[in-house]
């Protein structure tokens, strides 16, 4: 499988169980971006969700699937997916659900903001002014905004919406960021790669999109992923804290306990002379 001739932006759709809605994602996404490629992710959807992929890749050729052997989680899920792409020739990786919450019309605004000159990930973002979420409950929405201010404070992240699964990556950024030693699996995930590129100094932008709860098949969410998520969170949160105050600390310590980069300790100028003195 390799990329489609002009194409230089890949679409994912990971899919676990989506057979009712992958077809008319797939056909949004192309209409949206019609030189884009498409990527779909599947799980061994015990529904027929693959058959249905293969089907379409079948009789589009800018269509792809990637199949894989059992569910172990969307992050994982998109780490295949980078892992294909980055061994083709695409310039912008684009993360997009199955299930009809990410408006495919957004798309090629989101791919437009990482064109050369512009950032490095842009986000679609629901908490933005033009932003907005359409039948979702009013916990899921202090779900939603408080994980993401609990981010921002730990993480220093100046992101409103670093939940977020519908975003558009360049290829350089991802290989930045050393995907290798990512270990996260549910919705932390995100917010797991959000603070990769801050903390990296690459740019970041939201772009406003309106969030529509899913209207077929079964969601994903759980309690599992929103605990896996706070915990994390919390976990780099410290580790950062911990960072920051070591780092201010060797500031301040006496030039007799400097290391300089030959790993030898330092000697202050009166310990020199006092050990050269016959």
């Amino acid at each position: 499988m390799t990329a489609e001739r002009g194409a230089d932006t890949l679409v994912v759709i990971p899919t676990f169980n989506e057979a009712e809605t992958v077809a008319t994602i797939v056909h949004g996404v192309r209409a949206a971006v019609p030189r884009a490629d498409v990527l779909i992710v599947d799980d061994n959807s015990p529904d027929g969700t693959g058959d249905i992929a293969d089907t379409l890749a079948a009789t589009d050729p800018r269509v792809q699937v990637l199949h894989r052997r059992k569910k172990s989680g969307l992050g994982d899920a998109y780490l295949a997916a980078f892992a294909w792409a980055l061994e083709r020739p695409y310039g912008i990786v684009v993360e997009m659900d199955a299930d009809g919450s990410h408006p495919a019309d957004r798309l090629p605004a989101l791919i437009a903001a990482v064109r050369p000159g512009g950032a490095n990930l842009s986000i679609g973002s629901r908490w933005v002014a033009g932003g907005s979420v359409v039948d979702w409950p009013r916990a899921r929405r202090w779900i939603s905004r408080g994980g993401n201010v609990y981010a921002q404070l730990l993480l220093g992240v100046h992101v409103r919406d670093a939940t977020a699964g519908f975003r558009a990556f360049r290829s350089d950024t991802l290989r930045a960021i050393e995907l290798d030693n990512v270990a996260s699996h549910g919705y932390c995930f995100q917010i797991d790669l959000t603070r990769r590129v801050h903390d990296r100094g690459l740019r970041i932008t939201e772009v406003p999109i309106e969030f529509r709860e899913r209207e077929l098949g079964q969601s994903k969410m759980s309690s599992t992923i929103v605990i896996e998520a706070m915990s994390r969170v919390t976990l780099w949160g410290m580790q950062r804290l911990w960072f920051t105050l070591t780092r201010r600390g060797r500031r301040w310590l006496p030039n007799a306990e400097v290391r300089d980069a030959g790993s030898r300790t330092a000697r202050t100028p009166h310990e020199k002379t006092r050990k050269n003195r016959p």
